[in-house]
């Protein structure tokens, strides 16, 4: 008779969980087994373990304590019918008669559709289950229908009956909900049950930026938002009885027969803790390659969830003449990212209002903070207030109000608050055989996608096209290589030479984007540039940064008007520039144009390794005792035909 912890109160009554050798844990974090959204939980609040006794509830130093039939513990041997209340919510512990009465089935150790003997068929588990590793879990099952088991993790999915469902803000997954802009190379590759899935609803995406050189067949870039991409993704997955979804964070460490699978794909974004875990098997990224002046470049970008009122030829102008901020939209509604100087980057901090002690939680997590009745910014993981808006003379929130103002948003119109850190490094690779084949296993794969392999992308909201990129190169590789026999090194060549050619492309655009050159032929990064422009020296006015900004925008609106209609005009621009302060004025001026010639071009092409299905082929060479009448060439060619692919 398995033990269970049974909800009694709150968001998570009805659902049951079955205790295992796994520590079950409790606690205001999303990463938690089971998530509190009480404020009155602490982060990681409490634990349960196995051990000789039985099943230990441990409070693991929670301010407001744990409570089992209303007496404080600090540990206690969970006997049958205890309640146990954590934060606001209540929880029962008992036995079950049958496997029957648990509802939720998801954090069972069950065998996968994979543990099947049948050698034809690929078992492969991925870590995470965002858009890239719902896309390359889809991909797959099309490259290899019927024989392919694909076993996929996500803690942030609860299970709604039958179905799989991304968790709400109630149950602790506060989600960003950015747009993300996905180019036509990227999304033409998608299958047409994938794409008519996302695109269908032409309501759903929008077309903002102008066709450009990266366009395949003169498609735009689409805009959409994240969390309709996630949402849609997981929909279809869980039609495909090839795919089993499992709402629980992965965990290397639970997984001590992971070499039974084929193939290990991590998917679970920059911070993946599968990935450092193998950490010895894809070597150590080096920060070396990413450093200016000695030291490791890094950008940290305010964004700001809002909803301007401008057209989006205007946004787009705007965005382009400078390189202080950019808004990212799905009609007016989406991401205004501010790229912040190192000293407004220390000053985004939290204060938590109880304790009078700071937190860097929106800083190092980071956390969604959103506005609420009394209009500040609230975490609802942490219960930690946005500091600079609390300080509403500060630089950073006047700075912040400016930026509003660039892109015609009301004060009202600023929702949400959170931060992106541009951090850039260089793998060594991307294919890691993690055990070798054995009597009994089949030896492991692990293969590092999406922002597991580049976490960087020039600006929030466009790294999603090396992760479908990534899912998209790894699915159509064991697609064409997956033959029932052990896999190999080889059969990966073009998939790794795929992802350094994504890492190059993408990395070499995001460092023109955080660096910059000036006339004397120096690099400095634009961070930099930005904090130097608010010291203004003496005779400039803003009535010069203003013509400044007007000329190059003029000179922008030439090239983009044959692409892009609508455009605004001068006397459109003047009257928008004079609203803003002389200060910002000079920032934007200062901070440059985005460098179009060097970020721009085109997107990488995959498809350039995967266009025949035959493996490159050379001939075996001439016997050297063959004699040129016996084989019909000159001697001084040591081949005996030509090359073929």
């Amino acid at each position: 008779m398995p033990s269970v912890i049974v909800g009694r109160t709150g968001p998570f009554a009805g659902q049951s969980v079955v205790l295992g050798s796994a520590p079950l844990t409790f606690g205001r974090k999303g990463d938690n087994d089971v998530v509190i959204v009480s404020p009155s939980a602490s982060r990681l609040h409490a634990e349960i373990v196995a051990e000789e006794a039985g099943f230990v509830l441990y409070d693991r130093d929670s301010r407001n304590g744990t409570y089992v039939n209303e007496q404080r513990v600090t540990r206690h041997v969970l006997r049958p019918n205890d309640e146990v209340r954590i934060g606001d919510e209540t929880f029962l512990y008992e036995a079950q008669d049958s496997m029957e009465t648990v509802v939720n089935l998801s954090q069972l150790d069950l065998p996968s559709l994979g543990s099947t003997t049948d050698p034809s068929v690929l078992r492969v588990t991925v870590t995470g289950g965002g858009p890239v590793g719902l896309a390359f879990a889809l991909a797959l099952d099309e490259a290899l229908p019927g024989r392919v088991a694909v076993t996929l993790y996500d803690g942030r999915w609860t299970r709604q009956g039958s179905r799989v469902v991304w968790k709400g803000d109630d149950q602790g997954n506060i989600r960003r909900r950015q747009v993300v802009t996905v180019q036509s190379r990227q999304y033409l590759a998608l299958s047409d049950e994938v794409r008519a899935a996302l695109f269908d609803d032409a309501g759903a995406y929008s077309e903002m930026w102008p066709v450009g050189p990266d366009s395949v067949d003169g498609r735009p870039p689409r805009n959409i938002p994240i969390a309709y991409i996630e949402d849609r993704l997981l929909a279809l997955a869980n039609t495909r009885t090839a795919i089993r979804l499992v709402p629980k964070r992965f965990d290397v460490a639970e997984q001590p027969r992971i070499d039974r699978e084929h193939v290990l794909a991590i998917c679970e974004g920059g911070r993946s803790r599968t990935r450092e875990h193998f950490a010895d098997r894809f070597g150590t990224a080096d920060t070396s390659v990413y450093s200016l002046d000695g030291e490791h470049l890094q950008d940290v970008v305010l964004g700001l969830r809002v909803k301007s009122k401008l057209p989006d030829p205007m946004s787009v102008l705007l965005t382009v003449s400078q390189n202080r901020f950019l808004l990212n939209s799905l009609r007016g509604e989406g991401f205004l990212n501010m790229r912040l100087t190192r000293e407004e980057a220390r000053n985004v901090i939290g204060i938590d209002p109880v304790r009078q002690v700071f937190e860097e939680c929106i800083a190092s997590r980071p956390c969604l903070m959103s506005r609420e009745e009394d209009h500040e910014f609230r975490c609802p993981t942490h219960g930690t207030l946005f500091l600079p808006a609390l300080l509403r003379s500060s630089p950073l929130w006047k700075d912040i109000r400016q930026g509003l103002r660039l892109f015609g948003v009301a004060d009202d119109d600023l929702t949400a608050i959170t931060s992106f850190r541009l951090d850039m490094v260089q793998r060594p690779r991307f294919t890691a055989q993690l055990s070798r084949r054995t009597a009994t296993t089949p030896g492991t794969y692990g293969f590092l996608l999406g922002d597991a392999a580049n976490a960087i992308h020039f600006w929030p909201g466009r790294g999603l096209n090396s992760g479908l990129a990534s899912a998209t190169s790894l699915a159509r590789s064991l697609g064409r290589t997956w033959r029932g026999r052990p896999l190999r090194d080889a059969d990966f060549i073009r998939h790794e030479a795929a992802m350094s050619m994504l890492q190059y492309r993408h990395k070499s655009r995001a460092w023109n984007a955080m660096v910059t050159t000036d006339d004397q032929g120096v690099t400095r990064a634009i961070k930099d540039i930005i904090a130097h422009s608010a010291q203004t020296p003496p005779g400039a006015g803003p009535s010069d940064d203003a013509a400044a900004l007007l000329d190059r925008m003029a000179a922008i609106r030439e090239r983009l008007a044959p692409r892009l209609p609508g455009m605004p005009t001068d006397a459109e621009l003047r009257a928008h520039l004079a609203t803003i302060a002389p200060a910002t004025l000079r920032t934007l001026r200062e901070s440059g144009a985005w460098d179009t010639l060097i970020v721009g071009g085109e997107e990488a092409d995959i498809d350039l390794f995967y266009q025949s299905d035959s493996p490159v082929y050379v001939p075996r060479p001439a016997d050297p005792r063959s004699t040129p009448a016996d084989t019909g060439l000159p001697l001084s060619n040591p081949y005996a035909g030509p090359l073929r692919t």
